[in-house]
């Protein structure tokens, strides 16, 4: 059988680095045929960092990282073939979700922006590149994101059983899957994943996330700060609904902190807290009957906080997505190989019970290789 092979490129939420997947969809499962991981550089991690934040020179600086990301994403694309022993010419398409520096569905024009010029990707791999992913469901009047629940249906789906996908990135996510098809499944962003915890952990502890949440398990949650922190209109609001670290960020907690002169670690301890509050009340809001939950993203390495999940879900089973074949820092860059291959064959990608999207629409922009 001749290999199908798409490539995903992905940086989410946490802003840490590229994940780069090269996936083949010529079986009846798809397979991993490779993946590669670049960090991004401290310097350029602070400026994407500042640059999601209202600021000065902003068109400037912009303009300056999107070149420079479209020109590290080839760059990993590149390293991961060469790792695979598998030339451009094998490979039908990459699919580019790129670095979200805004994302504002609640604006009165509603607008959303991931950067990384896939021109440049395009012409340094010679590849056709599908980017630009959330803008057309915007402009169906959906919210853009999440997207990747219609991957997660299609991968983790389960005609006996009532599932949850729960992605724990910079932001985290569930995808709940009924048994009864793709018509019913719907998903929603229950609010931060790791981006509140790594911040804290950068400015008191000076490393980029809190090792396994060890730091956070040293503290004592404070039930008045996490009673404010749920009070937040985000979380109060029902779906659909997606939010970013422009949302949720320093500013935020300062606000939430005002007035109050506390243990950082036991902020830290709150924060945990507040980020599996919001997971654990979303799925009994919108998936009691669930009877699985499948664990994906870079929160699953937090172990303190993937044990109150435990705890709190028993008996409902808490899985890594590895289990069902597929790596939990992975699955978001194959959900986008997934999605570009739906966007080469003229195929929808989103899915309007998730987005609120009007209709279903083909996704993304492409960008030829030749």
């Amino acid at each position: 059988m001749t290999a199908e092979l798409y490539l995903g490129l992905m940086s989410g939420t946490s802003m840490d680095g590229i994940d780069a997947v090269l996936v083949d969809f010529s079986g009846d499962k798809q397979n991993t045929v490779g993946h590669f991981n670049q960090p991004w550089s401290s310097a350029t991690r602070q400026r994407l960092f500042a640059l999601a934040h209202p600021g000065d020179d902003e068109i400037e600086r912009l303009g300056l990282l999107d070149q420079e990301l479209g020109a590290a994403f080839a760059d990993a694309a590149l390293r991961l073939l060469d790792q695979a022993g598998i030339k451009s010419s094998q490979v039908t398409a990459i699919g580019c979700h790129g670095q979200t520096i805004r994302h504002r569905p609640e604006s009165p024009l509603p607008f959303t922006l991931q950067i990384g010029d896939p021109n440049q990707i395009a012409e340094r791999t010679r590849i056709t590149v599908v980017a630009d992913f959330r803008r057309r469901d915007m402009a169906a009047g959906g919210q853009g994101a999440p997207l990747v629940p219609a991957y997660h249906a299609a991968v983790f789906g389960c005609h006996h059983e009532q599932r949850v996908i729960l992605n724990i990135g910079g932001i985290a996510n569930i995808t709940l899957l009924p048994t009864d098809g793709l018509d019913a499944v719907s998903g929603f962003d229950t609010g931060p994943g790791n981006t509140l915890l790594d911040g804290w952990a950068r400015r008191w502890l000076g490393t980029p996330f809190d090792e396994s949440g060890a730091w956070a398990e040293g503290g004592s949650v404070r039930q008045d700060l996490l009673a404010r922190m749920l009070a937040d209109p985000y979380i109060q609001r029902p779906p659909p609904k997606s939010t970013g670290p422009e949302y949720f960020n320093h500013e935020w907690l300062a606000n939430q902190l005002k007035g109050n002169s506390l243990d950082p670690e036991d902020v830290q301890a709150t924060l945990a807290a507040f980020t599996a509050e919001c997971i654990l009340r979303g799925i009994a809001a919108q998936a009691a009957t669930c009877e699985r939950v499948i664990a994906c993203g870079g929160g699953v390495l937090n172990r303190y906080l993937m044990r109150q999940l435990e705890e709190r879900l028993t008996p409902i089973p808490l899985e890594l997505s590895s289990l069902y074949g597929l790596d939990p820092q992975l699955v978001e860059a194959s959900a986008f190989a997934w999605l570009a291959r739906r966007t080469i064959l003229r195929l929808s990608g989103n899915l309007p019970a998730v987005t609120g999207a009007s209709h279903p629409v083909i996704l993304g922009g492409v960008y030829s290789a030749g």
